[in-house]
């Protein structure tokens, strides 16, 4: 299923989140709101997006509870396709999941194709997060 296209809210912008195994609710909402405050979109009509693996993840899921935003799980073909656009590499999720992160393909795959990059992937205590939008014209 294809990711859902942002572009068409008004200031929409899709957040990618990585996270190690165990990594808490704390720590992905303190590092959001890192990545939110960077890409001045505090208050933006926004979306949390991952790769489908960190279903199982509680600290990802408390992290959409605790911000009040929707979650959306993407499959790996999507991340892939939106990967073309992503700006860092892991190579630890590169050897884990075949990508080259999963903060910016998520965050770009849900901000739709013609997004680009707000904040480049920012990690702390094992989450990692970055920001995709469509810049005005």
């Amino acid at each position: 299923m294809p990711p859902p296209d942002l572009s068409a809210g008004k200031a929409a912008v899709a957040i990618g989140i990585g996270c190690k195994k165990g990594c808490s609710t704390e720590i992905i909402v303190a590092l959001v709101g890192r990545a939110m405050a960077a890409a001045s979109c505090a208050g933006t009509g926004a979306s949390l997006f991952t790769h489908e693996a960190k279903k199982s993840e509680p600290g990802v899921a408390g992290a959409a509870k605790s911000l009040g935003l929707p979650l959306v799980f993407l499959d790996g073909q999507v991340l892939r396709q939106a990967s073309l656009r992503a700006t860092t590499s892991s190579p630890r999720v590169m050897a884990l999941f075949g990508l080259p992160s999963i903060a910016e393909p998520a965050a770009l795959a849900g901000a739709g194709p013609s997004s680009v990059l707000l904040v480049a992937r920012m990690s702390e205590g094992g989450a990692s997060c970055a920001i995709a939008g469509n810049r005005d014209p």
